[in-house]
């Protein structure tokens, strides 16, 4: 894909979406379940879609509100529902229909006091805190209003049940289902009240979010330890559901922190366009993060996120921001060395499109791997029970254990991860990105690359169905093909698509759980030549696999 000649520039006026016209749709559009597109579709981070295009209205989520609120009703989850919201535009018509579905059920919501903004890994924090005392008051779990770092027109919600992480395939297939129904009968049965009457039921509880994570950040980073190192901290919330967090973060821990940019609008004007000319708030991106890259030489390190803060990006002086695979090697080089309450048995997870940097890492500390399909839900159970000390994504999204090895959260946490680059500069006064340069001067040099195309629905169905047969290929970019998968080696789960391995490199191909996309990953540890051989020769074994 072309880079767009604005790419990394603020975005235009032009480029903005209509606010006004966008949550008007959001109540006047009805979806017509005929078409699939307007289905409600939970893919590996929920349901998303825009009023624009009748994929995210308000039918779509008082059906979903009413499906977790039977959901919960079969499972007997009797708690409270903790109930997150991100920045985007349709975030807070979707969280008001939510709770005007949920308290009609006699449901319990939770929500951060004085309409603020409640992140992913904050909601997942509070879930696991409170069900370790959950006994009396039943079991708690959680829903979160966002699309991640879609464009600012889309919508999306997505269901933590009580574990804290993401919800697993038989839960969300169930939670989709029933929505569908609930469409396709015009929303009978769906019990909804005015948001009026809600704001005066006693179901509806406001409470701080904020001082409890805050204060408990200290047990899963050495908080410490960055105060008296003087780290200065440069923060790019990119207008996200954060941005209220980090000055409390400064002022309890003592440690310099300034917020570059503290902007919160709907339309996110002041972002920098994507690669591809669009608005997205996407902390890998250094075309997002262009704004943020400009203060790289004014502070230690710098730091961004997306908006419900289940990413992380590092910036640091001189190189700029970080490959997510190059952070991940490091902060799992960094945390097996560094937390010595952890046992040697914890597995290290990783999604089998990350790099194979982290393999060697791993092999370097004899720490066993597990490798996942995409999805942190894989990662779920074992940092619940804490058999995994860590579970990373290369799409930078991750989360580990505290520090005495317990569990902090089973949602990915965009703040943990930047405060962890925080410290291994503050501990071993490297920048990770120094770390990194020692790893590859000690492993070789990694060539990575995602590539995202254009896919029809009807092509998009048939990766579930390649089979290691439809690889007829024996060789790939002059070298033998050691490893043809369809399922996962860590868990034997299926990947949805494909990985090939060689000696020398490796490609996956899978579609996203999201968009109308496929997503194409290649890594080489030879040259930029040969990956570009990978991912050529790769576009064509894909080609055939879907005949």
């Amino acid at each position: 894909m072309a880079t767009h000649k604005r790419a990394g520039l603020i975005a235009e006026q032009k480029d903005l979406v209509n606010i006004p016209k966008l949550v008007s749709l959001y109540y006047s559009l009805r979806p017509n379940v005929e078409e699939v597109s307007q289905r409600v579709c939970f893919g590996t981070s929920g349901h998303r879609g825009s009023a624009l295009s009748s994929s995210f209205n308000e039918a779509h989520i008082v059906a979903i509100a009413q499906a977790v609120a039977d959901y919960r009703k079969q499972a007997n989850i009797t708690g409270q529902l903790i109930l997150g919201i991100d920045t985007h535009a349709l975030s807070q018509p979707a969280a008001i229909s939510v709770i005007e579905v949920l308290v009609a059920n006699g449901v319990n919501v939770v929500v951060h006091q004085n309409d603020g903004f409640t992140p992913t890994p904050v909601v997942s924090h509070a879930i696991i805190c409170a069900n370790k005392t959950a006994q009396a008051t039943g079991l708690v779990d959680g829903l979160i209003v966002t699309p991640s770092h879609n464009p600012p027109q889309d919508g999306g919600i997505k269901y933590n049940p009580p574990h804290g992480g993401p919800a697993e395939g038989e839960i969300t297939t169930w939670i989709q289902d029933k929505a569908n129904d609930y469409l396709a009968n015009n929303l009978i049965g769906v019990q909804q009240i005015s948001y009026q009457q809600a704001l005066a039921s006693e179901l509806l509880t406001e409470q701080d979010l904020i001082t409890p994570y805050v204060e408990d950040l200290e047990n899963v980073i050495d908080m410490q330890a960055i105060a008296n190192a003087k780290i200065k901290l440069g923060v790019d919330p990119l207008g996200g559901s954060g941005i209220a967090y980090w000055q409390p973060i400064a002022r309890h821990y003592g440690i310099d922190i300034t917020v570059v940019n503290n902007k919160v609008d709907p339309s996110f004007a002041f972002m920098p366009l994507d690669k591809d000319g669009k608005i997205r708030m996407d902390c890998s991106s250094s075309y997002a993060m262009a704004g943020l890259l400009a203060h790289k030489d004014s502070f230690d390190l710098c730091l961004g996120n997306d908006p419900d803060y289940d990413r992380h990006g590092i910036v640091c002086p001189g190189s700029g921001l970080m490959n997510p695979n190059h952070f991940l090697a490091v902060a799992i080089d960094y945390l097996v060395s560094h937390r010595p309450e952890w046992t040697a048995d914890m597995v290290i997870g990783k999604t089998l499109v990350s790099s194979a940097m982290i393999d060697k890492v791993c092999a370097l500390h004899g720490k066993q791997m597990a490798e996942v399909p995409v999805g942190f839900k894989w990662f779920v159970d074992g940092l619940a029970n804490s058999e995994f000390a860590f579970g990373g994504e290369e799409s930078a999204g991750a989360a580990f254990l505290r520090k005495d090895g317990s569990t902090w959260c089973t949602d990915k946490d965009g703040f943990i991860l930047c405060l962890l680059a925080a410290e291994m500069l503050a501990v071993t006064g490297k920048t990770p990105q120094q770390r990194y340069d020692e790893l590859e001067a000690q492993f070789g040099k990694s060539y990575y690359q995602r590539i995202d195309s254009p896919v029809s629905l009807e092509d998009k169905a048939k990766f579930s169905n390649i089979k290691v047969d439809s690889i007829s290929a024996d060789n790939l970019a002059g070298d033998s093909i050691v490893q043809k998968l369809t399922h996962a080696p860590g868990n034997n789960a299926a990947i949805g698509g494909i990985k090939v391995v060689t000696e020398k490199g490796w490609f996956a191909a899978r579609p996203s759980g999201t968009e109308a996309l496929f997503k194409l990953y290649a890594e080489s540890f030879v040259s930029e030549a040969h990956l570009a051989r990978l991912i050529e020769e790769a576009q064509l074994i894909v080609a055939e696999a879907l005949k």
